[in-house]
């Protein structure tokens, strides 16, 4: 019996997700266990086992749509077997501030032949090279085109010369339609005819649907170039995917939203720099990742309100701590968290690091691995930064960012002695933690780094 496979809700927040890749296609003898397709959640991109065994006889939602989670995307079954009725796939919800009216659809030109243009020459001035193209297949849209039922002879002109029909004025009939004669007219008052462009340049520009008198010359006399043309392109806009869309959303939302103050501290880390020197020596090998996660976990028993979280009513005091560590990824940022943190051993919490780093990477994190934060790390240590501020992630009360440990000069005993110093700031919601209590943590995490005798203990 053919059997409907929903895309599954792989996380409790997660309402849409988008199919980034199938594994299989249609006619394909599937197994029990086999992966189907890789969805894109706002975390990351997961895989999907078929619970069935049969052929895929159906594919009906293909790569790179976003739809909401538990949709019909396809249906298993035994070769000749009848296709079950699906509803139609309702495009994912759009976020409030992007509902917007839908713009009349413009009367669709007919097809042009091939033919040889120019530009007309009324004003008197021509453009400086004659253009010899084929002219845009109505199949796609004109470059801009929302003006109310443009002619189709209009529409086809504005293709041809790479004109913003928006821009041009409209004297047809009472609605002010755009007719022809109106957009030779914008092109004699526009200064369009004295653009210059290369051929090659003309012809990309077209099949990029770019407006031609929105490109700017590079090339002798102010001429258009290709290389001004795939600048051009280079700047079109790309929509976000899907991970990028909800950082940017979230994080919008907490800068907006929460009050941010920051304190920053510099740590001298060469006692602990030496401590991992001796360890090597014994093969231990500990990241300095590692000894920063533990010391921010045993600060954070110290200060509760530092890992509580509030609504702006209420402050609720978490009793886990669970370190969150950003890691980035090619398209975005993940946060795996590491649970219980103050009660892992080192090397407990330098194996989760890896795994943890290992699997982001390759899209392989689970939606599970970034549950039950209560509050975050973000460490840039590795990429030479003297210092930076993070942005809170939202149900947490504050953010530490880690910075690079640089050779600096300080005073020690009344003189100057070059120290590996690593600054670390705290990003606090001012709702719940005062200066005083943020300077308070930040140097009891300090303290903890520097006292080497604390890791004598622990290792």
């Amino acid at each position: 019996m053919a059997v409907k496979v929903p895309i599954p809700k792989l996380g409790q927040s997660e309402e849409t997700v988008t199919i980034a890749n199938w594994r299989v296609k249609e006619g394909d003898t599937i197994k029990k266990g086999d992966i189907l397709f890789e969805v894109e959640t706002d975390k990351a991109v997961l895989e999907v086992e078929s619970q069935f065994a049969g052929k895929l006889l159906k594919v009906f939602i293909p790569a790179g749509k976003e739809v909401p989670v538990m949709s019909i995307c396809a249906v298993i079954g035994e070769a000749g077997e009848a296709i079950p009725a699906v509803e139609a796939i309702k495009a994912a919800p759009a976020p409030a501030a992007e509902k917007k009216a839908a713009a009349p659809a413009a009367a669709p030109a007919p097809a042009p032949a091939a033919t040889t243009a120019s530009v007309p020459k009324s004003s008197g001035k021509a453009l400086q090279e004659d253009v010899r193209f084929e002219p845009a297949s109505s199949s796609g849209p004109s470059p801009v085109d929302h003006k109310p039922n443009p002619s189709p002879r209009a529409r086809k002109f504005a293709q041809e010369f790479l004109i913003d029909l928006n821009k041009v004025s409209g004297t047809g009939g009472a609605s002010g339609r755009v007719t022809e004669e109106d957009v030779k007219t914008y092109l004699e008052t526009s200064g369009y005819n004295d653009r210059k462009i290369t051929p090659v340049a003309f012809n990309v520009a077209r099949q990029e649907k770019l407006e031609l008198l929105a490109l700017e010359g590079t090339g002798e006399g102010g001429r258009i170039t290709l290389s001004d043309v795939k600048d051009a392109v280079m700047e079109k806009p790309q929509e976000m995917n899907t991970m990028r869309k909800v950082i940017a959303q979230r994080l919008t939302e907490s800068k907006q939203r929460i009050p941010h103050f920051y304190v920053t501290v510099s740590i001298d880390m060469s006692e602990l720099a030496a401590k991992r020197s001796e360890l090597k020596a014994k093969d231990i090998n500990l990241s300095v990742s590692v000894f920063i996660i533990k010391a921010v976990a045993l600060a954070l028993k110290e200060f509760p309100l530092v890992n509580a979280s509030t609504d702006g009513k209420s402050v609720v005091r978490k009793s886990k701590v669970n370190v969150g560590v950003a890691v980035s990824i090619d398209n975005g940022l993940v946060v795996p968290v590491i649970k219980n943190t103050d009660r892992k051993d080192l090397d407990e919490i330098q194996a989760e690091v890896a795994d943890f780093s290992d699997r982001a990477r390759k899209g392989k994190i689970s939606p599970d691995d970034m549950k039950g934060g209560t509050f975050t790390i973000s460490n840039m240590g590795m990429l030479d930064v003297e210092n930076f501020a993070a942005i809170i992630n939202p149900g947490e009360a504050a953010i530490l960012a880690v910075s690079s440990a640089l050779p600096t000069p300080v005073v020690k005993d009344n003189q100057i002695v070059i120290r590996n110093m690593m600054k670390v700031t705290l990003s606090c919601d001012h709702r719940v933690i005062d200066g005083a209590m943020g300077a308070q943590f930040v140097n009891a995490v300090k303290q903890k780094l520097e006292n080497k005798k604390l890791w004598d203990s622990m290792v």
